[in-house]
Formats: structure tokens, sequence, C-alpha cells
């Protein structure tokens, strides 16, 4: 038979209140009633219940993860796996367990994120972004529960985000291939319904008009983020009438997808094109040529976010955001050497 705390507080000759205090070590007990309750516990080895500790401290010690957006970054993304990875480590370290939500479009369709966190007892929510957010996250945003985003700009009372400097990104980049090749640059951007990808294409044109260099409509495409798209977008700009000198693309995958493109023309890297990607996952240090990029501190993001949202669960903060600097890695897909 499984004890409950009903069957604890009777044995014991106190109210089951009483049990839940010394269960969650609150202050009010007298000494004795103390030692003779956790006796009982210790000889019965009773456990109490996830529902009855979350009932007696109106916290559950869980977190949503929210793999937002109609087209999500899912479990595969290597930038995103990684950011998680730091974030779980730390959210774990500070005493929470995650629940993870599903993305199927077949449950996202009618999803209520509120009520399914309010159904668990959600202490707060992590939400990544993806594309075409649904309205059910800005419902959750705006609600009494904390959430952290990231890379999703959220406006709520009990919310924040943290975000790398996206304009930042593109500067560097074009500051970085600028001068070697004369300001002929293309540029592969995500979907058009990315934020992420607009302020990447943003802070490229800014870059280019500050240096007084006309914008090729042709050299601008649109790709996913992922492998495949960076391919096909590249293999569009190789049709233009005149070649690019160096390519940046908003991700890493699109640009190690732009490399294969560019190698099956018989092209060099970076002799004839070089090549810049975003973001620094682990694929850029193993590709040939290996591949320049601006790196996001993918554990600098999970760090902030994990203490953003247990300061906003225990109430130590305010919901200001955290933008954080990225960094130029040279390596041998845009060296002036090879």
């Amino acid at each position: 038979m499984t004890l409950t705390i009903r069957d604890i507080a009777q044995m014991a000759g106190v109210s089951k209140a009483t049990v839940s205090k010394v269960i969650n070590h609150y202050e009010g007990v007298n000494e004795q009633t103390k030692r003779k309750v956790m006796h009982i516990i210790e000889k019965t080895g009773y456990q109490p219940t996830f529902s009855a500790k979350s009932l007696a401290t109106n916290k559950s010690g869980l977190i949503g993860l929210i793999y937002a957006g109609e087209t999500n970054v899912k479990f595969n993304h290597p930038f995103f796996s990684e950011v998680i990875s730091t974030f779980q480590k730390n959210i774990v370290g500070l005493g929470y367990d995650i629940i993870i939500f599903s993305n199927e479009p077949s449950v996202r369709k009618n999803v209520d994120y509120l009520a399914r966190c309010r159904h668990f007892r959600l202490d707060g929510c992590l939400i990544v972004a993806g594309e075409e957010i649904e309205q059910a996250v800005m419902e959750l945003d705006q609600s009494k529960i904390p959430c952290v985003g990231i890379d999703i700009k959220l406006t709520g009372k009990n919310s924040a985000f943290v975000m790398t400097d996206n304009l930042m990104v593109s500067q560097l980049a074009v500051e970085h291939v600028y001068e070697e090749a004369c300001g002929e640059i293309a540029f592969i951007a995500g979907k058009k319904t990315s934020e992420i990808s607009n302020l990447r294409l943003e802070g490229f044109l800014r870059a280019m008009k500050q240096r007084k260099q006309p914008i090729r409509p042709e050299w601008i495409a649109h790709g996913d983020f992922f492998e495949k798209s960076g391919y096909e977008s590249m293999k569009r700009i190789l049709q233009s009438r005149e070649i690019p000198k160096a390519v940046i693309a908003a991700s890493d995958m699109m640009a190690l997808g732009a490399m294969r493109a560019i190698k099956e023309t018989g092209r060099r890297i970076p002799r004839d094109i070089k090549v810049v990607g975003c973001d620094d996952v682990e694929a850029c240090r193993y590709s040939e040529p290996t591949l320049s990029t601006v790196k996001q501190d993918k554990q600098e993001l999970g760090r902030i976010a994990a203490k953003k949202l247990n300061d906003l669960i225990t109430k130590e903060t305010c919901s200001e955001p955290s933008i954080v600097k990225p960094e130029l890695v040279i390596r041998h897909s845009s060296m002036n050497s090879m």
C-alpha cells in the first residue's frame, strides 16, 4: 500500500499541514514534533509525491522547454543543441527539471502553452525561437509565468530574452573579407520571416553601405539555415552574370552547403571565392577547407538564459534583455594565403 501524507499525519497525531512543513523544512514546528514526524517517515520509508511537494511549496521545480514557431529549429540543429545543453546543465544545477513540449505540427496546431504550463504547475519556461511564431507563445509571454527567450524578443512583464548582437555578426564578417573581395560580396540569408536572419541581413546591408558598395540583388539569396538551402542558394548566385569574390552565409550550415556548390563548379576556396559563416558550430573545424565564421558564444547564451530564468522565478531581477557580443573566428575558407 502506498502511504499518503494523510497517513503520516494520522500516525504522528498531527495535521497534514504540519507534516508538509516538516517535509519542506518550514519554520513553525517545535523540535519534538519535527523529530516524531521524521522518525515515522524514516520508519515507513514514506516518499512525498511530486504533487504533494508542489502543492505544499507552490513550486514544482519544473521548467518547460518550448521550440517555438510553425517552422522551428527542432532538436538536431547543432547551434541550438549546444545552447540547450548548456542551459540544461545550469538549470539542473539550480534545482530544476525540464519538460520538453512537443513541437509536432499535429500537436502544435491547437496547442495552448499557457494551459499546459498551469496544468504542470511549471515554475517557468525557456522559449527557443523559430519562424512564424504561434499566438500561443505570445499569450504565454504576456502571462504571469516567468519566461526567457533565446533569439526571440519577449515583451511580457515576467519575461526576458537572450540574444547575440546579430547586426554585429554580419558587420564583422563584411569587415573581414571586404578588402580582399573588393566589396564583391554575396549574402545568403535565412527565411524572410526570420527575425534573426533579417537582423543579419540588415547588418550586411549597413556594412556595405558604410563602405559605399552597391547592393546586387542577384547576390542576395534566402535559405532556411540548413545545409541544403545554402547549397541551392549558392548555385543560384553562381548563375549570375558576374561571380562574387566572397559569400557570407547567415548560418554555418548554409555556408557549408555553399562551399559544396562552389567546389562543384571547379572553383577553389578561398582563392576564387572566400566563404564565411555564422554561429561556429563544431562542423566548421572539420570542413575542407575549415570554415571561417562569426562565433556566437553558445555556452554564454545558455548560462545567461538559465540564470535569468531562475532570477525571474525567484524575483531577483527585472525583465531586462541580455545581448551577447559575437567574435570573428578566421579559418582557411577566408585566408589570403590559401
